[in-house]
């Protein structure tokens, strides 16, 4: 009597990485159970990967977890009120662009792309966690301009919602300059100059 062959095995950290790659490089939509199957390899199959991870949305939303409790950290230094304001804003950016250009993963941030990631007004809920993220970014941003208020560092009639949308919106897209290949150099450079309106902004500024 022929032995039943023992069921196939994967290391599931390995295969989370591998399927948040792809969501990371192609969105939510576009991405297919069958490209998920094959970046985990092994010959999964769909009862497999159904038994393993409850659905291609479950899958996502596990993905998603990793990148924010990883990558995503990079802006977290907003929230830090050890550092200066200014020193906030800027060090999000810098980390933010380094980790979008390093090599090893797709480019561009997996939060900025998901505002194209599930597109369709029905799958809002899925990129969810990613809207959220957008939005606790943005709020660190313009906690960093209160407080440059709050310090005397700016003036309270600056408009910290116009402030914040500057950086916000320079932070975002950041990720569409990594997709098309800008480089890291170039974009620290772009930070130096996005900072000097900052400083055009203190208190004390005086144009050249």
């Amino acid at each position: 009597m022929a032995q039943m062959g023992r069921p196939r095995t994967f290391d599931r950290d390995a295969a989370i990485a591998q399927a948040l790659n792809l969501f990371w490089e192609q969105g939510y939509e576009s991405t297919s159970l069958s490209q998920l199957k094959a970046a985990i390899g092994n010959g999964i199959s769909a009862p497999s990967f159904y038994a393993a991870f409850g659905s291609k949305e479950a899958l996502f939303q596990e993905c998603v977890a990793v990148y924010l409790a990883t990558y995503a950290q990079v802006t977290e230094c907003l929230w830090d009120t050890n550092l200066r304001p200014r020193e906030a804003v800027e060090q999000a950016l810098r980390r933010s662009a380094r980790m979008q250009c390093e090599r090893g993963h797709p480019k561009g941030c997996m939060v900025a792309l998901g505002v194209m990631s599930a597109p369709s007004p029905e799958l809002s809920a899925v990129t969810a966690p990613l809207t959220r993220s957008r939005a606790r970014t943005r709020a660190g941003i313009r906690a960093s301009i209160e407080r440059a208020i709050a310090a005397g560092e700016f003036a309270n009639d600056v408009d910290s919602r116009a402030l914040t949308t500057v950086f916000d919106s320079f932070l975002v897209g950041l990720s569409t300059l990594a997709r098309d290949g800008v480089g890291l150099q170039v974009m620290n450079a772009a930070i130096a100059l996005v900072m000097d309106v900052w400083d055009r902004h203190a208190v004390g500024h005086i144009e050249k």
